[in-house]
């Protein structure tokens, strides 16, 4: 069943973070039914078995191979029957970065994806033209990883524990054997019948599992326990929304008991079809309500204040904010679908930062007036408004190393106020950047 959710006014942003990974991070193999089981905290993505009477299907091979190997041992507690094959949901690397380990056993298991398989975050990118090194940096940021102190600095990664066995993080990709490109794809293996729908979502190579004979559905990462990551701050092409709903509402035409997503806790029980569905309006409230105020002529600094979930979603556990925002989600279609441009002939040609800040300096009197304000924001506690005016000063370099300094505390403070595991990672992770240029 769904978690419910705790009064808001009660629950500060930090413990409602600490409470969501003890609830859905803890390490345990959860048994969905007598033959479907799912590894959860093991690693930042589940990995699922099913058994059937001539071996097991694997769904997803987690991070690490150090990863990969913990699961395996967990499964071979309850099982021991050869692996006949493995399903990949999608291409993202925590999802597949495991398989070497699976098929170290020497069964020769089928491999199964979409033909349009993709790892964004494949290393082999940065002999690449094209952002891959900046991409690989801010996922660190994103995600606190190997940055940032588990269980105190780093509470989660939104989707999965802190800590993980990252042994070979990345390393045990093996390329699929059998892959469609059409919109379903039936296949039988170990004696067990499942079918395969193509799922664009959070990658356009999103795939999900229907086990008709005990009514699981392997959701993939179109569905977790919290509200989605429609744009990652890490960096990404344009998720788009409408497919994303749309992967959900046929999710909803199954009689689903039981839902196995690619993070979070599984859900059971009477409630798994208005769940879904209530992911689905989440995301195609976010479009409508975002799309009339772009009508309007509304800019994307508007629209975040303009584009509020209902209470009848916004009241749900699955959609609270411990991973992806409706903020970021509004600034991502409107970049997705109307580009950088907001509309504001302002903004078609502005004034370098440099220049702007040398500027707004002047009118506040000059550098000196402009850091005493900074000073004034950091000493209120205002700290966003710290940011803002920290880049003005970094800007100008008579105070840079000032400005610096406070503008690392602003953020270890900002993270303190974050229900979203990955805004706290990034700030403090950007903060620890800062104070190592300052020799702190």
């Amino acid at each position: 069943m769904p978690i419910k959710l705790k009064n808001k006014e009660s629950e500060i942003p930090l413990e409602a973070m600490k409470n969501h990974a003890k609830a859905m991070f803890e390490k345990e193999v959860v048994k969905l039914t007598e033959n479907v089981y799912v590894a959860v905290g093991y690693a930042p993505s589940n990995s699922a078995m099913i058994i059937g009477e001539e071996g097991v299907v694997i769904i997803d091979t987690s991070q690490s191979i150090g990863s990969a190997r913990d699961i395996l041992a967990e499964f071979r507690k309850i099982t021991d029957r050869p692996i006949k094959a493995i399903i990949y949901t999608h291409g993202h690397r925590d999802h597949i970065s495991g398989t070497q380990v699976f098929i170290d056993e020497g069964s020769d298991p089928e491999i199964y994806a979409r033909a349009n398989l993709h790892n964004p975050l494949d290393d082999a990118n940065l002999d690449q033209v094209g952002p891959y090194k900046i991409l690989q940096q801010r996922t660190v940021r994103q995600y606190g990883i190997k940055v940032l102190k588990p269980h105190t600095e780093k509470i989660s990664m939104g989707l999965g524990p802190a800590v993980f066995n990252a042994e070979g993080l990345g390393q045990g990709f093996v390329p699929p054997t059998r892959t469609f490109d059409n919109e379903k794809m039936e296949i039988s293996a170990a004696g067990i019948k499942l079918e395969l729908y193509k799922a664009p979502g959070e990658t356009d190579d999103q795939l999900f599992v229907w086990h008709p004979e005990q009514k699981v559905l392997f959701c993939g990462d179109n569905f977790y326990q919290t509200f989605p990551n429609l744009y990652a701050i890490r960096g990404t092409v344009y998720r788009d929304y409408n497919l994303w709903a749309d992967s959900l509402d046929h999710m909803t035409k199954f009689p689903v008991e039981h839902l196995a997503p690619g993070h979070t806790r599984p859900i059971s029980g009477p409630l798994v079809g208005q769940t879904l569905a209530d992911y689905r309006d989440a995301i195609r409230f976010v479009i409508a309500k975002t799309a009339e105020g772009m009508n309007m002529g509304l800019t994307p600094d508007e629209l975040v204040s303009y584009v509020k979930l209902p209470d009848h979603l916004a009241e749900k556990y699955y959609l609270q904010e411990f991973l992806g925002t409706v903020a970021w989600s509004v600034r991502g279609y409107f970049n997705g679908t109307l580009g950088w441009f907001d509309g504001n002939p302002t903004n078609l040609f502005p004034i370098p930062p440099k220049e702007r800040a040398g500027r707004i300096a002047g009118m506040a009197g000059g550098e000196d007036a402009l850091l005493e304000q900074l000073e004034k924001a950091f000493a209120n506690k205002d700290h966003q408004w710290c940011l803002e005016l920290a880049d003005l000063v970094i800007a100008l370099e008579t105070h840079k190393q000032r400005a610096r300094q406070i503008k690392a505390q602003a953020m270890i403070a900002l993270a303190d106020q974050q229900t979203s595991a990955i805004a706290r990672n990034y700030y403090l992770a950007y903060a620890k950047e800062l104070k190592a240029e300052l020799g702190e």
